[in-house]
């Protein structure tokens, strides 16, 4: 089995690495997935009942603190050595990725246009991507004060 290196440079490498070291990168973001899932299934579960502005608000929750938690990893693998590239996958690749959702996003988007519920997609189209990015710098933020 051979593994691509990506080098600053934009140049890369191929090397030659066991099939055991190239699976156990998978194992760690399938973990992650699932807990991640799990959890952002959790998350419809507990927020279905609430319906203010009758907005998905477990899709929602879940990806805004996906985003919040994912600017934390990338501050703090930026500017540490506190988290390995293992447990990177796991939480950033996995947990996250399978925490946040943007098909279930775009299927609750596409549900109020069908309906013409446009104030409901915009709003939540809204509260979504200015969210999302400002939980990201929020993490970023959060990681820099943890790490002094």
């Amino acid at each position: 089995m051979y593994q691509v290196q990506w080098l600053p440079d934009v140049r890369f490498k191929v090397r030659k690495v066991s099939m055991v070291s190239a699976i156990i990168p998978f194992v760690y973001v399938g973990l992650g997935s699932m807990l991640g899932g799990m959890s952002r299934y959790g998350m419809t579960l507990v927020t279905q009942n609430y319906a203010a502005l009758a907005l998905p608000f477990g899709t929602l929750i879940s990806n805004l603190a996906g985003c919040l938690l994912i600017g934390m990893i990338a501050g703090i693998g930026a500017s540490s050595q506190v988290l390995s590239s293992e447990m990177r996958l796991l939480l950033a690749t996995g947990f996250c990725g399978g925490f946040t959702t943007m098909s279930s996003f775009v299927y609750e988007l596409g549900q109020f246009i069908q309906d013409k519920e446009y104030f409901y997609a915009s709003s939540y189209f809204v509260a979504t991507l200015a969210g999302a990015g400002l939980a990201f710098v929020l993490g970023l933020l959060l990681s820099e004060w943890m790490l002094r």
